[in-house]
């Protein structure tokens, strides 16, 4: 299952960076979810993953086009995007379920931080 969680942060990564939403959920999707079947897939997230590997590859390509690069092309930037959403929400499902064996901490500001006491506005 770590693999599973790895592959969907490695994913949530690209999603992340900069460009247009349809290249990045492109890149996402071809070079780290694309092999996954669903029967890899845990029982309460096979029906969204399907769902996705559906609208991944929707659409038969074209001249040297890749089903997913197609697919994408097709889509409206609003699908594309409800399609990231759709990775991240099943990455935090994932990463939620523990099975990971990470330990994820919450976020604490460092004390090294604080705002010094002669910068607070006093009432």
């Amino acid at each position: 299952m770590t693999d599973h969680v790895d592959r969907f942060l490695a994913a949530v990564k690209v999603l992340a960076g900069h460009g247009h939403i349809k290249q990045r959920l492109i890149q996402a999707y071809e070079e780290h979810l694309d092999d996954l079947g669903e029967n890899d897939i845990p029982l309460a997230m096979k029906q969204a993953f399907s769902d996705l590997k559906f609208s991944m590859h929707a659409v038969a390509p074209l001249n040297g086009e890749g089903p997913v690069c197609a697919s994408v092309r097709k889509m409206s930037v609003m699908e594309a995007s409800a399609c990231a959403v759709s990775v991240v929400s099943m990455y935090a499902e994932l990463r939620d379920q523990g099975d990971s064996g990470q330990t994820y901490l919450p976020l604490q500001q460092d004390e090294g931080e604080r705002v010094p006491p002669f910068l607070v506005k006093a009432n």
